[in-house]
């Protein structure tokens, strides 16, 4: 362990990109090495712990990864029952914040306005307005940012909130 543990953390904390995890896997792994020394035949320990070690931290991973989508099922579920009033109240928020941005769109610089609606409220890629509008994609991304700029300048934050 002290030879090796510093090599199996950094090698499990590699895959998993989680501190806690890694050291839980590094634990794990050890474990599994002492477990499994009957078994071993003697060609390239260091190997063979790095091996167990990646399975250990795959394992983990995969753990997580379910975790995170029972997670995401019980969220969808309690997404799908609101009443009826919810859905209405949320629709009427959705509307009143759309005519608001168009308002404050309708303020830009003619030049501004047509490239924010389409990527903002139509949502479309800069390759969508570039070929809708005629123009190259750098020119899209450059006028985006200026209307960026425009819009830090001359809106203040506060009227948003």
């Amino acid at each position: 362990m002290n030879e090796y543990g510093p090599y199996i953390y950094r090698m499990a904390y590699s895959v998993l990109h989680d501190a806690k995890e890694a050291e839980d896997a590094a634990q794990e792994t050890f474990l599994q090495v002492y477990k499994s020394l009957p078994e071993y035949r003697d060609q390239g320990f260091k190997t063979w712990i790095t091996r167990i070690c990646v399975n250990k931290a795959i394992d983990f991973k995969r753990r997580r990864a379910r975790r995170k989508e029972d997670e995401w099922e019980s969220e969808e579920l309690l997404k799908q029952l609101p009443s009826q009033e919810e859905d209405t109240l949320s629709s009427l928020v959705r509307k009143e914040k759309t005519r608001i941005v168009a308002g404050k769109i309708r303020e830009l610089p003619d030049s501004h306005q047509a490239i924010v609606t389409a990527f903002y409220l139509n949502e479309k890629s800069y390759e969508q307005i570039a070929e809708e509008e005629g123009i190259a994609i750098k020119t899209v991304e450059s006028r985006l940012y200026r209307a960026r700029q425009w819009m830090r300048t001359h809106w203040k934050e506060e009227e948003w909130l």
